[in-house]
């Protein structure tokens, strides 16, 4: 079975994560490198992991957090799509079983809020993953003054955590934002459809979606 590490230290897939990258930084776009794709991998790993579901489930929505974003390499536009299209061809060269493609590019082509939909439980839990990455360290501009509004949402948020309760009923997005760089209203401003995006996914996991910005429970 292929597994996550090999996915991880397979140097086709690096060089297609670090040119998507370059891609959205021309395009004046937030870090999606290694951090946000590990980042992402590992949370919806913890969330399906938390939920009881089968180990090699698990390693599997670890993959697509991985792979979710290489679309990029591509087009911004529908790069969902695209990145789903790049991972069929790279999981069926390596010789994945069809049905964990299956699953896999599933959840890739379902994430963005644009068109996606929480279909099955790796795609709500990759989509919980991916909208809930938003930190200081992401934003590239470090010139203050020339922020736009998703550096500065970006820049304000010192913290950002994802847990699922312990009674398994409610998954909660606790973020702490410094106000001196964002407000509350602009976190609402750009981020309001994946937050929707993101209480439909918990749905579809059995969980209610709770949003918290600085101790203030807003969803």
């Amino acid at each position: 079975m292929i597994t996550f590490e090999q996915i991880r230290n397979d140097q086709t897939i690096q060089t297609y994560i670090r040119k998507a990258n370059e891609s959205l930084q021309a395009l004046g776009f937030t870090e999606h490198s290694f951090a946000h794709v590990g980042l992402v991998a590992a949370r919806a790993r913890d969330i399906l992991q938390k939920l009881d579901y089968p180990q090699r489930e698990l390693e599997l929505v670890q993959i697509a957090g991985y792979l979710h974003d290489i679309g990029n390499l591509i087009n911004r536009v529908d790069h969902s799509q695209s990145g789903a299209m790049m991972a069929f061809r790279l999981l069926d060269r390596m010789g994945m079983d069809p049905l964990e493609i299956s699953e896999i590019i599933t959840a890739i082509g379902n994430h963005d809020e644009g068109t996606g939909k929480p279909v099955s439980a790796m795609a709500a839990a990759l989509i919980l993953a991916d909208k809930s990455d938003v930190r200081r360290s992401r934003v590239r501009n470090r010139e203050a003054s020339t922020f736009d509004i998703h550096d500065r949402v970006n820049y304000s948020v010192r913290e950002s955590k994802l847990t699922v309760s312990e009674d398994h009923t409610q998954l909660l997005l606790e973020l702490t934002i410094d106000t001196q760089y964002g407000s509350i209203m602009d976190y609402f401003e750009i981020f309001m459809g994946r937050m929707l995006m993101c209480r439909k996914a918990a749905e579809r996991l059995g969980l209610q979606f709770r949003l918290t910005i600085n101790h203030q429970q807003l969803l």
